[in-house]
């Protein structure tokens, strides 16, 4: 199965594998000044808690979800499946209807069943975070793609795509700033 690249001695998920022509396709990154391993050590450990209005959201999109809870956590449980996962790289699908109020989310139970998932009316989504050397530490990224299965389903996600482009900048601003955060705070401690 091919879903990691090799990319600078770093593994880059091949999201194209995934979802190769996403209707909606969002993507961040912020470095930090500390090893790749350290800011994906890091990144693994960001709670909802530890995101103001990020977590706030996405409990309020998936109820029942506690406030400690890692993110690295939830993108490995249901709703979500895991599609891929390295050293440093992470990707989950989640699959339904994401413009609904109600909890439409069905069970994915292996990443071949999110590459075959026709079901009409809903979307595939592909959520991927890895982390990349760069000059003076490493990249933290996060990706996330959206593809309607058929017409309604274009329909449905037209209707939140406002959402996404009003609150799609606290992945970045709130949560991976996070994880850079704690990954620059523990190397100085470390330091001492």
């Amino acid at each position: 199965m091919m879903a990691n690249l090799v990319y600078n001695g770093s593994v880059r998920p091949d999201l194209d594998h995934w979802l190769p022509d996403p209707a909606v396709r969002v993507h961040h990154r912020r470095q930090a000044a500390v090893t790749p391993e350290a800011l994906w050590e890091a990144a693994q450990t960001v709670r909802l808690k530890d995101t103001r209005m990020l977590g706030r959201l996405v409990r309020w999109r998936i109820p029942g979800l506690e406030r400690d809870l890692p993110f690295d956590t939830l993108f490995r449980a249901s709703p979500f499946a895991v599609l891929s996962a390295a050293d440093g790289a992470l990707v989950s699908g989640l699959v339904g209807r994401i413009w609904t109020l109600r909890r439409d989310y069905p069970q994915l139970h292996d990443p071949d069943e999110f590459r075959s998932w026709s079901t009409p009316g809903t979307v595939r989504v592909v959520l991927a975070n890895w982390v990349e050397p760069a000059a003076n530490g490493a990249l933290l990224f996060s990706e996330a793609r959206v593809a309607p299965v058929d017409r309604e389903a274009r329909v449905g996600l037209a209707a939140v795509r406002p959402l996404v482009s009003a609150f799609q900048h606290l992945v970045g601003s709130e949560g991976i700033e996070a994880a850079v955060r704690q990954a620059e705070r523990s190397y100085r401690r470390a330091q001492r």
